[in-house]
This record gives C-alpha cells, structure tokens and sequence, in this order.
C-alpha cells in the first residue's frame, strides 16, 4: 500500500464517522422531538433491539434497512430526515 492510498483510507474512516456521529445526532434529536425521552423505552415499544438502537445513537454503523426501520417509527420520510443534515 502506498502513501496515497493510505491518506484515501484515513479519509475514508474520517469522513465515515463524521457522518456518523451526525446521524446518530439527528437520530436522538428527533426522537426526544417526538416525546421519547428515553431510547429503551422508544426502542421497545417500537419492537427494535434496544442494545441496537443504542449502538446507532452512539454512533455505531448502521443498515439502510435498519435505518428506515427506525425513520417508520419515528414517523418521519428520508427526505425530512435528511433536511439540514450537511448543518449538523
């Protein structure tokens, strides 16, 4: 491996966890928006792994089934999930 496709990589994983972090940022906002205010309770009254949805507002990687799993529980589109995201 070379010095260019090592800094690729580094940017890679960097621009992967920034995205990240501001995904699982976006998640929990909405999710005390809608009156959860804790992410078991939310988690299992809407029948997901409540050590799962713990991970994604960690910041953990998350499935794009997974999420859009979670965005029909939260009651929100992709689109409005996704609104201002670049702010965050």
């Amino acid at each position: 491996m070379d010095l260019k496709q090592f800094c690729d990589m580094e940017n890679h994983e960097t621009f992967k966890k920034e995205n990240l972090n501001k995904l699982s940022k976006r998640l929990k906002e909405i999710r005390i928006a809608k009156g959860y205010h804790n992410y078991e309770q939310f988690a299992f009254q809407h029948n997901i792994s409540r050590s799962q949805y713990g991970r994604y507002e960690n910041g953990q990687d998350i499935r794009f089934s997974s999420l859009c799993r979670v965005l029909k529980a939260l009651d929100i589109t992709l689109e409005e999930f996704f609104e201002g995201f670049e702010d965050k």
